[in-house]
């Protein structure tokens, strides 16, 4: 089975076309959500209607929850936070409780599904180093595990042996007796210094998962921000990926 896994989609349109648009031409068998729909964008409700009828699966985001009031805005930076406040106020009623419907775990085609950390879902993690895959391994059984949030895709292999490597390499090839926790690419705000919305596209039969990234309309996202009167500083970070 050949599936797709986006994530971080944050309310960018422009970005989420360009990957819908690569998806068709993939045509994987599903699409699946890591959460984080909406947030620092301008185009919420577009793409909550946009992208919901087209996944199998999805897990809440902690800006998902934020904009709902479900998950407190009080550790978000400031720009973060009036995006939240501002996306809460956007919402139509059907989207607020889609979002908060969504649970914080899901287990698909024996992979597991989480925002950003399977040890503390609720808490929001970042995972970045082999030390902290080794305690998210830990959490949860399953050979694949995916996660978001940290807009930094890569991946970390554990041997038999339990030995744990990165690697920012595009393709990641599924060796026997090993163990996976991918952290995908952002569709909508990338922050690993390359602006391209991303996703990640998992060919079971051929043993491989590839991050795939593609370009958008920045500008695009970019006067829709400035538009919706959200902070500067949440257009301009899509230009650099950062």
């Amino acid at each position: 089975m050949r599936w797709a896994i986006v994530s971080d989609i944050h309310s960018n349109l422009e970005a989420l076309e360009a990957v819908l648009a690569d998806l068709e031409r993939e045509r994987p068998e599903a699409i699946v959500c890591l959460g984080d729909f909406v947030g620092y964008g301008a185009s919420p409700n577009e793409c909550v209607a946009r992208l919901r009828p087209l996944i199998a699966a999805a897990v809440a985001g902690n800006h998902d929850w934020a904009a709902c009031g479900r998950v407190s805005v009080n550790g978000f930076s400031r720009d973060a936070a009036q995006a939240a406040r501002w996306t809460g106020s956007q919402l139509t009623p059907e989207h607020r409780d889609y979002l908060l419907g969504l649970p914080l775990t899901a287990r698909w085609q024996g992979a597991l599904l989480v925002h950003a950390s399977a040890a503390s879902p609720e808490r929001w993690p970042y995972v970045l180093s082999p030390a902290d895959a080794a305690d998210e391994m830990r959490a949860f059984e399953e050979r694949l595990g995916f996660i978001g949030h940290s807009h930094y895709p890569g991946g970390f292999d554990r041997d038999g042996a339990g030995r744990i490597q990165y690697t920012r390499e595009a393709e990641i090839r599924l060796e026997p007796g090993h163990r996976y926790l991918v952290n995908v690419p952002s569709v909508g705000q990338p922050r690993d210094g390359d602006p391209r919305a991303g996703y990640c596209l998992v060919d079971e039969e051929a043993g491989m998962l590839r991050q795939v990234r593609i370009g958008y309309d920045v500008g695009g996202a970019m006067r829709r921000i400035h538009d919706a009167g959200l902070p500067r500083f949440l257009s301009e970070r899509l230009l650099a990926g950062e």
